[in-house]
């Protein structure tokens, strides 16, 4: 058996050393960009090549942990940080990579009370441009004793129309156990996904698995060896504040996720992973790993951790109530709905009652939505949702984890807020919605059509699941007849947990054109395989 890899070790995908290797450029897509993505092959995630021989001494603050951006609209977005000690978080962008002209932004106090993390704002950027940033740590006590400068870069969305838009998604990261292995590279498709070169990427829940414990080795049916890097805060389910900040860390371990998250920004979202499998606000545990049993104890934890490790606008509003819903705004063509369908679900149940008014969004979300999508004047409206409306996600052996639960009758439980919603979008002749999801670790494309369906006050659309990007393969869940859908692709393996050493793994890519306003949804296995291909028509009512 191969010894356990317990910590950083020289090799590449583990934890963060002083000299990070270069990023590798991903090859322009817009030419009329300033400062175009060829001139960037030289984008390092330490700043290899510009750093100065006094970085290398002891004492000054470092990045190991790379930067990302969050939330990017044509005006605006934020950059993350992460010092190893306390530091001032300094900031500069610019239209090119020699940071010519650079704006300066000055950063927060990094200190213990956000695991000296750090996230700024950046407004008044240039629509459809290329910007380049460029982040330096300093000591709080000595302005002159910065460290090595990271850099990164990242494109604003286009006003204009033409240009288009691209971006992937996908979710579920580190699950099942399946963490990162050396010996095949670390998580792989993040490498595959930055080489695409898309706008930015969607990660629809799951982003860590505090609830689940990395092993340092793990036996395969076959027996072969899976070798995981391990970290203490990985040894047991995530509990405390810095438990759960350790579960984000270690994804941060991977070379391929911090390359990754210096070129492409990303919109997340969260869903039962970051705090515990299949919680709800209100749930007390009975599962003796946890000695802490009050769910919503835990999830506040978990909360915390999630802000000071993502760059989301809502939860960076000074003053302002911290929430994961929300719209991003990505230019003309899309607008992109970021649904949380677990703050504020009901408790998991049956799944059968006749009335639901709090149902899986909350009312209050509900509400939002309705008047968010009414007022879109984008020509496609992506609901990000982190569990798929029409699998039958089963909690246990009564109860139901996502809004179907298996009865193709009227809608029942938290189906009832999804028709209310469905009908919304029909009676106010809404064009241009289109779901997307992760969750049930692995890929398919669902259409819903109200011909087929018990409910049929609505408008056909599509629902497109693509996933693990770094998790266990499970089998295709079963549909629920209640809103019509009709399975028309899916790749699943047979059997649960598969490693990503025996299944690939997923993610999606949708393209929108800029002259046409076809949007065209491919749904991509790890490897450089399209599997599946469909174009959607701009302008219609549902899709």
């Amino acid at each position: 058996m191969p010894r356990p890899v317990t910590g950083p070790s020289s090799h590449p995908v583990s934890g963060p050393s002083p000299s990070p290797s270069p990023v590798p450029a991903a090859p322009a897509r817009r030419g009329v960009l300033r400062g175009s993505l060829a001139a960037s092959a030289a984008l390092a995630l330490g700043g290899a090549g510009l750093a100065a021989p006094a970085f290398a001494l002891s004492g000054r603050p470092r990045a190991a942990w790379g930067v990302q951006t969050g939330d990017v609209t044509a005006s605006s977005g934020l950059v993350w940080v992460r010092s190893d000690r306390p530091a001032r978080m300094v900031l500069e962008t610019s239209a090119t990579e020699s940071f010519r002209r650079a704006r300066r932004h000055r950063g927060p106090l990094l200190g213990a009370g956000t695991d000296f993390t750090g996230t700024t704002a950046l407004r008044g950027l240039p629509a459809g441009e290329q910007i380049h940033y460029r982040v330096t740590l300093a000591d709080p006590d000595d302005p002159r004793r910065t460290g090595e400068p990271v850099t990164g870069t990242f494109r604003t969305a286009p006003v204009r129309r033409r240009d288009g838009v691209r971006f992937l998604w996908s979710g579920d990261i580190a699950g099942q156990g399946w963490g990162i292995n050396p010996d095949i590279g670390g998580f792989r498709a993040y490498d595959e996904m930055r080489r695409l070169d898309p706008d930015f990427f969607l990660c629809s829940g799951d982003a860590i698995y505090a609830d689940g414990v990395i092993e340092p080795s793990v036996t395969l049916p076959d027996g072969r060896i899976w070798r995981n890097v391990t970290t203490p805060e990985k040894s047991k389910v995530a509990e405390t504040l810095d438990e759960y900040r350790g579960n984000f860390r270690y994804n941060l371990l991977d070379h391929n996720v911090r390359a990754f998250n210096a070129r492409v920004p990303s919109i997340v979202q969260w869903d039962d992973h970051e705090v515990r499998n299949n919680w709800y606000p209100g749930q007390i545990l009975d599962d003796p790993r946890y000695t802490e049993k009050d769910v919503d104890v835990l999830a506040a934890r978990a909360a915390r951790a999630f802000g000071e490790y993502t760059p989301v606008s809502t939860l960076h509003v000074p003053g302002g109530r911290g929430r994961v819903h929300r719209v991003v705004r990505y230019g003309p063509l899309l607008d992109v709905f970021v649904l949380d369908m677990r703050s504020y679900r009901n408790p998991n149940s049956p799944n059968r009652q006749a009335d639901d008014t709090t149902g899986i969004l909350g009312a209050e979300q509900l509400a939002w939505l309705k008047r968010e999508l009414a007022a879109s004047t984008a020509v496609w409206k992506v609901l990000a949702a982190d569990m798929p409306i029409g699998l039958v996600v089963p909690d246990g052996t009564a109860d139901f984890e996502a809004i179907a639960q298996g009865d193709p009758g009227a809608p029942l439980g938290r189906e009832l807020q999804i028709a209310e919603l469905l009908r919304f979008v029909k009676h106010r002749r809404i064009t241009g919605t289109l779901w997307l999801t992760a969750d049930v670790h692995y890929t398919s494309a669902q259409h819903y059509a109200p011909e087929r369906a018990a409910f049929r006050d609505f408008a056909p659309f599509w629902e497109f699941v693509s996933g693990p990007l770094a998790a266990g393969g499970f089998p295709a869940n079963a549909l629920d007849g209640t809103f019509g859908p009709e399975r028309v692709f899916v790749r699943a393996p047979e059997r649960a947990n598969l490693s990503p050493m025996e299944s690939p793994q997923y993610f999606g890519e949708v393209d929108i054109d800029g002259h046409s306003g076809d949007l065209t949804v491919r749904l991509r296995a790890e490897g450089g395989k399209v599997l599946f291909s469909k174009v959607l028509r701009p302008g219609r009512v549902g899709q």
